[in-house]
């Protein structure tokens, strides 16, 4: 930086000439946690140069920086940063190959293997339960869902928690697509107090295909418990069924919202899709999986009670990434709000996008908090919650005109297919 006539302190127009030292600065600018204003400016002052600059790069320099500066490092799936970093380097004429570079190829391709043969456990589970046939309004994206297990928990010794986290994800998805869909309101509050006393008897009063989703998840949540306990030495069933009930009884908030014609406020509505997002019922079994000594301070029982803000944050993240108006799941028609609207019926001459965005950043700026700071919960644990929400959202919810998901398809075929 340089100093201007008042002493303060600006970026110098020569840096704008170095390629790969302003892709450093960009990059270094997305580790802001909300005190140093230096950060904003690098980002502002680096995409700019970068972006006017790219129409004078040699092609695969020019897709190169374009990737960049759509996939930050800190904001990226660290796996598919680094094929694309390959890619490039590879791409470069008179270069050879290094060897790290090629152990680097042998990794992708095992790591690669070992997807495939989880995506296979996964797909057989979810074609014996049947639970697609069960409920025909229910989503059937088994490869979409375990994208989610596969990016939030990354290494060969996870491997078999991301099988039993994929399954929790998918009974999550139908639930939700039962209180969108198909079920009244009466039917939904029964639903709702069966998980509550959780015992299969409970939901032998509950229409067929509701009972067929409550013994999956019933099954799947004590199966997730015994393997906790053997590997740990906790079983934590109570605050697993526990995490599912505060999920029914968000989803019952938003279902009376619709059923009676209220409108919830802006802010009310993103409390409340704290908890329909998902996360904190993720994360709940996520912390357990790992072994519940991963919260380093507190008590992990106390996350039912009262969410931390790192699972807040990421929470929040999705939901509002999913309702910035984009994000039309083609198999979804259910009607449960949108913050998008609720700010617009407050703000008509607001400017929505801008307005969520700025929200967006904020709870990013909280998540570096924790991650670079607290120590609320393990390394291992804070990373997990980076990659769910600062790498995968985004991901997950970035379609195109088309409603397509052209970066979350480039994943899964460069790490899965």
């Amino acid at each position: 930086m340089n100093a201007d006539d008042n002493g303060a302190g600006k970026f110098s127009l020569a840096l704008s000439k170095d390629t790969m030292g302003l892709l450093s600065l960009h990059d270094m600018s997305h580790l802001d946690i909300g005190e140093e204003p230096a950060l904003h400016e690098a980002k502002e002052f680096s995409r700019k140069h970068l972006a006017s600059a790219i129409s004078n790069m040699e092609p695969g320099l020019a897709r190169y920086v374009r990737q960049s500066l759509d996939h930050p490092y800190h904001l990226s799936l660290m796996q598919y940063k680094a094929r694309h970093h390959l890619s490039y380097l590879q791409s470069l004429p008179n270069r050879s190959t290094t060897a790290m570079e090629e152990l680097a190829v042998a990794e992708f391709q095992l790591n690669k293997m070992l997807h495939q043969m989880e995506m296979k456990e996964i797909k057989r589970w979810w074609m014996n339960l049947g639970l697609a046939q069960e409920v025909p309004v229910a989503r059937d994206q088994v490869l979409k869902w375990y994208t989610w297990s596969m990016t939030i928990l990354q290494g060969s010794s996870f491997s078999k928690y991301r099988v039993e986290i994929t399954k929790i994800i998918s009974i999550a998805y139908v639930v939700d697509d039962i209180f969108d869909l198909v079920g009244t309101l009466e039917e939904l509050s029964l639903f709702t107090e069966a998980i509550k006393m959780w015992d299969l008897e409970a939901a032998d009063s509950l229409p067929c295909y509701m009972r067929s989703c409550y013994r999956v998840l019933y099954t799947a949540t004590n199966e997730m418990a015994d393997m906790a306990e053997k590997e740990h030495g906790l079983n934590p069933v109570d605050h697993l069924r526990k995490a599912w009930a505060v999920l029914f009884d968000g989803f019952m908030v938003e279902a009376k919202w619709l059923a009676t014609d209220q409108v919830p406020s802006a802010d009310e509505y993103l409390r409340n899709g704290v908890i329909t997002s998902g996360v904190p019922l993720a994360f709940v079994h996520i912390l357990f999986l790992l072994g519940h000594h991963h919260a380093v301070s507190g008590n992990a029982a106390e996350l039912t009670n009262s969410i931390p803000p790192a699972i807040t944050s990421a929470s929040k993240i999705l939901r509002l990434w999913d309702d910035m108006g984009s994000a039309k799941d083609e198999a979804q028609e259910g009607l449960d709000g949108s913050y998008r609207e609720l700010y617009l019926l407050e703000h008509p001459a607001g400017d929505v996008e801008e307005h969520m965005r700025r929200l967006i950043a904020k709870e990013w700026q909280e998540l570096n908090r924790e991650c670079f700071s607290r120590r609320t919960f393990s390394s291992c644990f804070a990373q997990a919650c980076l990659n769910a929400a600062r790498r995968m959202v985004s991901v997950m919810y970035m379609y195109d005109k088309e409603q397509k998901l052209p970066v979350l398809e480039d994943y899964m075929r460069m790490l899965l297919l």
